[in-house]
């Protein structure tokens, strides 16, 4: 682990991922570098404590950089750090590997691998990874990798320093797909957590009592022992924002839905758009996923029928 690194996007994920990073190198001698475009996030400081050399300018960060990581936000985000004016293909030195950690469909991934190829000569890895703040923070991560195998098997052992499964899927686009799949199994499990959980308050019982003896039987999952213990002790931070998976889910119905054969998955977003609209605008930006359970809290008015929900400008429409 001796390639001059650097690592953009300092979110909650971003942020935990780059401390991992940063430590490994350290062990090699080497200095993680680091931007974000808010300099003054409390993700820079978590990359500074663990050893990362934080940049403000971006050019300053990517020079002389081997391999460059990001972990941003949506696809719009990744397409004007990685490809637009100012980005990574005109900044970066000229045949560096680019890997992004982003979920932003395999569709848009292979965009930018081909932008990238054409521009700068890059070799561009979609790899999106799922295990949420948790697995970031501990780096068990399960990290979905596609593009060009050569490339993979160079960036390979940096990301064992921030996830415990990694696998190349394949060509490009591979990894957005696969991580797809995994947010329509998160989505779909979170829903029987969410109906467990409330079907046991309704029926009087204890609310740990269901969780502790469920998570140990065939209906356990992550979701009930990790989120379902958040929605017990009323904890709706976000590990991962509800907006977040809002937006994932979302491309799952463009890049993986055209004839409309994912009623679960359009279920579970109906029940993330109820939990938004049930939070308001600035509550619901920083809610986690577990507050999917707010859709089935009592309402003080008779909810309309699914088709009759609220849609406000600043959610996300799927019949675009």
């Amino acid at each position: 682990m001796t390639k001059s690194v650097s690592f953009l996007g300092m979110g909650i994920m971003g942020a935990a991922m780059a401390a991992n990073l940063a430590a490994a190198l350290a062990q090699y001698g080497g200095q993680l570098k680091v931007w974000n475009r808010s300099s003054g996030s409390a993700g820079v400081s978590i990359a500074k404590a663990a050893g990362a050399e934080v940049f403000v300018n971006l050019k300053d960060c990517l020079a002389g950089s081997q391999i460059v990581f990001s972990c941003l936000g949506d696809e719009h985000d990744v397409e004007s750090v990685l490809t637009g004016p100012g980005g990574v293909s005109e900044l970066a030195p000229s045949g560096c590997i680019v890997v992004d950690f982003s979920t932003i469909g395999p569709k848009a991934a292979r965009l930018i691998e081909k932008s990238l190829a054409g521009a700068a000569d890059m070799k561009f890895l979609d790899a999106p990874v799922t295990g949420g703040d948790i697995g970031a923070k501990q780096g068990t991560l399960t990290i979905m990798v596609g593009g060009d195998l050569e490339a993979f098997q160079q960036i390979e052992p940096y990301l064992a320093a921030m996830g415990k499964t990694i696998r190349h899927c394949g060509k490009s686009g591979n990894g957005q797909a696969l991580k797809l799949a995994n947010q329509t199994l998160c989505a779909l499990n979170l829903i029987g957590v969410c109906e467990a959980i409330s079907m046991a308050e309704e029926l009087g019982l204890d609310k740990k009592l269901v969780v502790d003896v469920l998570e140990n039987g065939a209906g356990g999952s992550w979701s009930l022992s990790n989120l379902g213990r958040r929605i017990l002790a009323n904890d709706m931070a976000p590990g991962f924002a509800t907006n977040h998976m809002l937006k994932d889910l979302r491309l799952a119905f463009e890049n993986l839905d055209p004839a409309g054969r994912l009623p679960g998955t359009r279920l579970a977003f109906e029940l993330f758009e109820e939990a938004m609209v049930t939070a308001g605008k600035n509550a619901s930006q920083e809610m986690g996923t577990q507050a999917m359970i707010k859709a089935y809290r009592p309402k003080k008015t008779a909810p309309g029928r699914a088709g009759d929900r609220i849609t406000l400008e600043w959610q996300l429409d799927v019949q675009e």
